[in-house]
């Protein structure tokens, strides 16, 4: 009986420590989601929309974007990139491992341990998690010059305030196809945010900034960070060059 009791105790006092962990953070998601989760926009889709998609590229001077051979970038301190855009190749690194991805064709990418090229059995995971990275974080970087992509869609919002807004949704590519995002435009149509419905986020229309800008050697605007929540999304030196 004494041991069946101890059990009992150990129990309780398992259970006690899960709940003292648990019950904070689901608090918090419920607020979370009370405050912030939003339906998506319908919108509009036609000229209009694409009118204000054009307008927002002439404010970025998406001509310099496009004539920019060489962008690098470092996303969170952690992945560091440098992008021959023009040749469609990117070196990702990460620790100790470096991956130059052929992005016309991901079966030609090398991968480095150290400067040591790397042909082991781990080798396209350690590709697959090249392209996962340069796909989320090209995008916090390159995202507005992306409207125009195929396989977007482009609806035009009224949102509560009276102004008008660009909601995009990506129907195809990429690695989380079905993505929308309604941009938040500047009275020079400039983007100071953006609201994501996107699969990896549980709550619907959280908000991220796009108002940290440079402007690079290239001539083209881009975004040195963002503020997402209580977090900052540092892009690192943002370099931008026509060769």
């Amino acid at each position: 009986m004494p041991k069946a009791s101890k059990t009992k105790r150990i129990f309780k006092i398992i259970g006690g420590i899960i709940i003292f962990f648990t019950l904070p953070s689901l608090l918090f998601f419920g607020f979370m989601y009370l405050k912030y989760d939003e339906d998506l926009p319908t919108g509009k889709l036609g000229t209009e929309a694409d009118q204000l998609a054009t307008t927002m590229l002439n404010a970025l001077n998406e001509e310099a974007y496009l004539n920019t051979d060489y962008i690098e970038w470092t996303f969170k301190s952690r992945h560091h990139y440098k992008w021959y855009k023009n040749d469609n190749t990117c070196e990702v690194s990460w620790d100790a491992m470096t991956v130059i991805l052929d992005l016309d064709n991901i079966n030609n990418s090398k991968v480095f341990a150290g400067e040591q090229e790397y042909n082991g059995s781990e080798k396209q995971d350690y590709i697959n998690k090249a392209v996962k990275y340069f796909n989320n974080d090209s995008f916090w970087l390159v995202a507005p010059y992306k409207v125009f992509d195929k396989g977007t869609e482009r609806r035009l919002v009224t949102t509560e305030n009276g102004e008008k807004a660009l909601l995009v949704t990506y129907t195809k590519g990429g690695s989380t196809p079905g993505d929308s995002y309604l941009w938040h435009l500047d009275k020079n149509g400039l983007p100071k945010s953006f609201q994501m419905w996107v699969d990896i986020l549980p709550i619907d229309g959280l908000e991220a900034s796009w108002d940290q800008w440079t402007t690079t050697q290239s001539g083209a605007k881009l975004p040195t960070s963002h503020k997402f929540m209580v977090f900052n999304l540092d892009m690192g030196e943002v370099i931008g060059l026509k060769l």
